[in-house]
């Protein structure tokens, strides 16, 4: 069934581009001010994307207290600039966010860390309201470049804003649940409860309006599934999704994907993409996180041959940096087609002090580049995003 409705997206394509009689009702359709006309499609792209995008490392003097709650600390050894800066410096166009419901505001306020270890508090009156909060991990793991949800969002929102031209980018989104090892801190609130879920995607519209997003209801149509929809029609032409973002879940299938999905098996009125499997009515993104392998990379091709939207990852902190083999991942996560490449490090100098130089970045630059599975012959990356919004 997968490889039937595959052949029709790309008949519907190939119509379109011919002006054939069959592809008017495909080829003319418009939804959210998205249009599907044949042109390159939003998803035959490829971005690169940061992984815990908002990540600071521990200062050095809590890297003792945090040695004793957390194993492996090497590979927290890491930090980002700003959000709004690595879309212009780095040309990073997706970014990923870990979040911790707070609804009664103040639960994440006094990290334990940072209790032993003396070291500065989050600003309090930030931390004591009501609303989402970002972190890597609870009590252990707090340093970031912006406190809440909506504190992130909005500085992309911003830079989005001021250069409109850009290529969709896709936020990838962590509900972060129960941790381990933390001392005896708070344990982070569940993330399974619908009236927290609705709450997210309230938090998410109050900072971008529907012409700047595209969500669930976007792409589905008629009676047909989300993924039948995504299968037979595919995504929205790039040009008309510009200057847009998008909300993918990270949080592999369970608990929270069943609670937001209740009720909405096709993600009705929802703003997330949820990381979902083949033949699921949701289906739509898949989180397909390891390239490795001749087995690994073919299946994340099939899935983008397919339609689907998917995310893999070009390294693993640390242990990729000081392996005997440091590019074979990136080599295999850049040819997998997937459309958002995930790497803790987009630009060269942040793995020098390790004696390496490495880095995920597409030639010249780039902030996009012509999808290698899925591109037309005709796609030029000089053509895909204006030069002058990354500043080298």
């Amino acid at each position: 069934m997968l490889f039937q409705k595959a052949t029709l997206l790309r008949a519907v394509a190939a119509c379109c581009s011919t002006g054939c009689i069959a592809a008017v009702s495909s080829c003319g359709y418009t939804k959210n001010g998205l249009k599907w006309t044949g042109a390159t499609r939003m998803n035959q792209v490829q971005v690169i994307g940061t992984h815990n995008s908002y990540h600071l490392e521990v200062p050095l003097e809590a890297r003792e207290v945090q040695s004793q709650l957390l194993s492996n600390i090497i590979n927290l050894a890491y930090s980002h600039p700003a959000l709004d800066i690595q879309a212009a410096y780095q040309s990073v166009r997706s970014f990923e966010i870990d979040v911790y419901a707070d609804p009664e505001g103040g639960w994440y306020a006094t990290p334990y860390v940072i209790r032993e270890s003396g070291t500065e508090l989050p600003p309090q009156d930030v931390m004591n309201k009501p609303g989402i909060k970002v972190l890597h991990i609870a009590d252990a793991d707090v340093w970031q470049t912006c406190y809440t949800f909506i504190e992130c969002i909005t500085v992309v929102k911003t830079w989005s804003d001021a250069h409109p031209g850009h290529v969709p980018i896709p936020f990838m989104i962590e509900f972060k649940t129960a941790e381990t090892g933390t001392g005896g801190g708070v344990p982070p609130i569940p993330w399974d409860d619908s009236e927290l879920l609705d709450g997210f995607d309230a938090e998410i519209r109050s900072v971008f309006p529907p012409s700047k997003l595209v969500t669930p209801d976007d792409i589905r149509r008629g009676n047909l599934t989300l993924e039948q929809s995504v299968l037979a029609y595919g995504w929205p032409d790039l040009e008309s999704a510009r200057g847009r973002v998008l909300f993918l879940m990270d949080n592999s299938p369970g608990a929270i994907r069943e609670v937001y999905t209740a009720q909405r098996p096709n993600l009705e009125g929802r703003v997330l993409f949820t990381n979902s499997a083949p033949g699921n009515a949701d289906c739509a993104f898949q989180k397909l996180n390891d390239p490795r392998g001749a087995e690994n990379l073919a299946n994340i091709q099939e899935q983008v041959r397919a339609g689907y939207w998917v995310r893999t990852r070009s390294d693993e902190p640390m242990s990729t940096i000081l392996s005997n083999d440091t590019t074979g991942m990136r080599d295999s996560a850049l040819a997998s087609g997937a459309q958002i490449v995930s790497t803790d490090f987009p630009a060269y100098g942040m793995t020098s002090r390790w004696h390496v130089d490495y880095a995920v970045r597409f030639e010249r630059g780039r902030a996009a580049r012509c999808n290698p599975v899925t591109a037309a012959a005709n796609c030029q990356d000089r053509l895909l995003e204006a030069e002058e919004y990354v500043r080298n």
